[in-house]
């Protein structure tokens, strides 16, 4: 789950993490509001989106007087951002963020990740703040510093310290940026954190470490004990199918084909969508209906699927384990006669009970389509959809 800057500052100010004052506006009054409130001669309007890139995207303004904090607030709001992250429909900018001008010194990076290939965290720091890391890996990986963090003992000041070194902090300001790195670190833990980005960490020519930017994203399987984080939750931000689909535990994520999936087990889901792009077709999704899905469940599959204007066609590829392929054929049966069903029907069963679900879908009396294997199905679903 992804939050707003606004809300990854405040989240970061509770464990002694330094940011700049700043308050977030609905409108050009509060954003005047908030300026006036900041005091200072020099603001910087934000656009809030769940998205990277946006300074090069014309989302962040540096205004000078009230009167231009009022105008970038009149021209940013409503208006959708196109960055590399958004894709090409871009999101719109229904809030901002004004915070004070700072007097920037330098800038760096400093940015915690679980790394797989460890299972243990990792803070990582560069002298190149301000650039997208990914470009500073590619271009100069040697200015990217890296300290493994053992889970017994947590992120020890030494460890800060020689970051801190390594990315040439001035040693006045080295202290201040070990503190910094402990509450970036102790705010990740505590939070079920899968991402803290500070990009770009800043010194200032007043003697501040502080975050001038900040990317938190939770895991969302530990929602369930951050009540707080969940409330930071913004659903203007999220795809409404992925929305339903969380309400009746689907693993579901938009794509941009027209071949609807549902499968069961994430592995599987992949390997379908690999497959129907072998035969030259797009899946229109990623949807996972678990290992325990109920007939009710694969019945809000379907109409979430058919909820995206673009799907042509459905193909339904289900291995039955713990899942029986009966249920899931009753399901689909059941859903196809709730939602109309008016588009191709591709279903491929294999597993525990697959004849009594081969059954039921011959005797339902509805239009499917039965394939003998993945590659069968995938095949016979994109020649259906062309």
């Amino acid at each position: 789950m992804n939050v707003h800057e606004y809300q990854g500052k405040q989240v970061l100010k509770k464990y002694g993490v330094v940011v700049p004052g700043g308050h977030v506006a609905f409108s050009p009054d509060e954003a005047v509001q908030a300026a006036e409130n900041l005091g200072g001669s020099l603001w910087v309007v934000k656009a809030q989106i769940h998205a990277g890139g946006r300074g090069k995207a014309g989302g962040v303004k540096l205004a000078k007087s009230i009167d231009e904090v009022r105008q970038y607030a009149q021209e940013l709001l409503g208006k959708v951002l196109v960055t590399h992250q958004t894709g090409p429909e871009g999101k719109e900018v229904k809030r901002l963020l004004i915070e004070e001008g700072c007097p920037i010194e330098k800038e760096y990076y400093v940015g915690i990740v679980i790394d797989r290939s460890t299972n243990r965290v990792v803070m990582m720091a560069s002298e190149e703040g301000g650039t997208e890391i990914e470009e500073v890996a590619e271009k100069t990986p040697e200015k990217i510093f890296k300290e493994v963090v053992d889970p017994a003992t947590g992120f020890l000041p030494f460890q800060g310290r020689r970051l801190a070194y390594n990315i040439n902090i001035p040693k006045d300001k080295v202290n201040k940026a070990v503190k910094f790195m402990m509450g970036l670190y102790q705010a990740f833990v505590e939070n079920d954190c899968a991402l803290a980005e500070i990009n770009p960490l800043i010194t200032t020519t007043d003697g501040r470490v502080m975050a001038l930017d900040a990317k938190l994203n939770f895991d969302s399987n530990a929602l369930y004990r951050q009540k707080e984080i969940l409330e930071l939750r913004d659903l203007d931000e999220e795809d409404a199918k992925e929305i339903e689909a969380s309400k009746y535990d689907l693993s579901y994520i938009a794509l941009d084909g027209n071949i609807g999936c549902m499968v069961n087990g994430a592995g599987l889901a992949m390997a379908t969508m690999d497959i129907i792009k072998h035969y030259s077709g797009d899946p229109a999704n990623f949807l996972d209906v678990g290992g325990g899905a109920t007939a009710e469940k694969v019945t809000e599959a379907f109409k979430i699927i058919l909820s995206d204007e673009n799907v042509k066609g459905i193909f339904v590829n289900i291995f039955g384990g713990i899942m029986k392929c009966d249920i899931i054929a009753q399901g689909v049966v059941e859903a196809a006669k709730q939602v109309g069903l008016q588009v191709p029907l591709v279903v491929r069963l294999e597993g525990t009970n697959v004849d009594k679900g081969k059954q039921i879908l011959q005797e339902s009396g509805i239009d499917i389509v039965t394939a003998d294997s993945m590659a069968d199905g995938a095949q016979k679903i994109v020649e259906l959809v062309k």
